[in-house]
Parts: structure tokens; C-alpha cells; sequence
């Protein structure tokens, strides 16, 4: 993994006219943290983690906009469209090291199908865990910035663990790495950076004190007792 990151920030074009903050998505505390302070990449992987409507897939669309990636799903060149729930972009302006590698490819779960339909070669024949992973090992290599918002989501246990073994290597080959997700199993992700999302915005964590980790750890210890108390 090289020290120096291809993508060092993300930030406001600050010869821009803010967007206005009463109107979605600056309504959502992330993006306007975003929006008022830039957002750096570190090398390697950066873990974002937060509750439903939290922000994060909101997050990663406008970071894939950004890069000039079609917002949902695959790069810079595809053209998929299905119905358009993404944000409009925001005057965001990449600042990128000397010579930074351009490719970059955004996954998106909930967009996974339609994905499929545009690349075609065979993947409605796999099941939705087996397609999403086909997709990553076919065009997530080598460096470049990768986004994935919940790529968890159609992984049984096994497969998220093969996730996580295909991120640590993308990493180790100098790729960037924005993820999006609910699984305690991707976040554990080792050296990433964690980013939580929720009402504060954006803030640092670490694995062992997020709130995901520890509702996971009370479910597996006591499941029986864990569930009563839902009722």
C-alpha cells in the first residue's frame, strides 16, 4: 500500500454558489460537513458506518459524481439509468497527487440488478452474492478508487469474507477504498480508517466502540435474551 493516496481530498469548489442548506442533500449532516470542510482519503480503505438514513449511501453517490462515475454503479463511461433517486451533484472539486491513476468504479447494492442488465456477459445467471462478486474481481483491480455502498448486503458470512480478503489486496495494490456498510465483519477491515455517520455528521472511530460493534456483540452473547427486549 503506497503512503501517498491518489485522491488526497474532496472538497467544495469554492468558486461556487453554496447550495442552499434547507434542501436535500445538504439537509443531511454528513454532506454538509462535506460541503463546509472537505473530505480527505487516506491510502487504502475508508469505512463508513452509520444507521438507516444516516447519509452514507447518500455520501458515496456524491463522491462518485464527483469522480465523474455514473452514480449508479460502474465507471466513468457507463451508462446505465434506471430511476433516478441520486442527489444532483454537488460543485465538488478532486484534488489528486501527480500522476494519480484515473480509474475508479462505484458498487452499489441497490442498483446491482440493473448493473447486471447493462454489462450483460452472464451475470443474472449467478445468484445475487455470486454476481456481486464476479463484478468486483472482473473490474476492481489494481489502483484506483473504489466505492461500494453496502456490498454486504447479498454476502452470506463466507462471502464477506471473501470481500474483505479482495479489499485487503486492492489496498495492498495502492487502491482507494470508500465503503459503506452494516456488516461488524467489514468493518473490522484491517487498517482502515472508520468513519462514523449519524446526526454529528462525520466523526472517527474505532471498531471496538462502535455501536454496531457492540449490539452485535450483546445479540451473539445472550440472542434469546437480546430478543425479548424488542417486544
Amino acid at each position: 500500500m503506497t503512503d501517498r493516496p491518489g485522491v488526497r481530498r474532496i472538497r467544495a469548489d469554492p468558486g461556487a454558489d453554496p447550495p442552499p442548506a434547507d434542501v436535500w442533500p445538504m439537509t443531511v449532516p454528513a454532506v454538509a460537513q462535506l460541503w463546509a470542510e472537505g473530505l480527505e482519503l487516506a491510502p487504502g480503505a475508508t469505512v463508513l458506518v452509520g444507521e438507516n438514513a444516516s447519509g452514507k449511501s447518500t455520501l458515496v453517490e456524491l463522491l462518485a459524481q464527483a469522480l465523474g462515475l455514473n452514480p449508479e454503479g460502474g465507471s466513468a463511461g457507463a451508462r446505465l439509468q434506471t430511476a433516478r433517486s441520486e442527489p444532483d451533484p454537488l460543485p465538488l472539486v478532486v484534488e489528486r497527487s501527480p500522476g494519480a491513476p484515473r480509474w475508479a468504479y462505484l458498487l452499489r447494492d441497490e442498483t446491482l440488478h440493473g448493473l447486471y442488465t447493462y454489462l450483460g456477459d452472464g451475470y443474472h445467471q449467478l445468484s445475487h452474492g455470486e454476481g456481486f462478486l464476479s463484478i468486483f474481481a472482473d473490474k476492481l483491480r489494481g489502483p484506483g478508487v473504489y466505492l461500494l455502498d453496502e456490498p454486504d448486503a447479498a454476502l452470506s458470512f463466507g462471502g464477506q469474507l471473501r470481500l474483505v480478503a479482495g479489499l485487503l489486496h486492492l489496498a495492498e495494490q495502492g487502491a482507494q477504498l470508500v465503503v459503506a456498510t452494516h456488516s461488524p465483519l467489514v468493518a473490522a477491515l484491517p487498517g482502515a480508517r472508520i468513519l462514523e455517520v449519524g446526526p454529528w455528521g462525520l466523526r472517527p472511530a474505532t471498531w471496538g466502540e462502535l455501536e454496531l460493534t457492540a449490539s452485535w456483540r450483546q445479540f451473539l452473547d445472550r440472542p434469546e435474551s437480546f430478543l425479548r427486549h424488542l417486544r
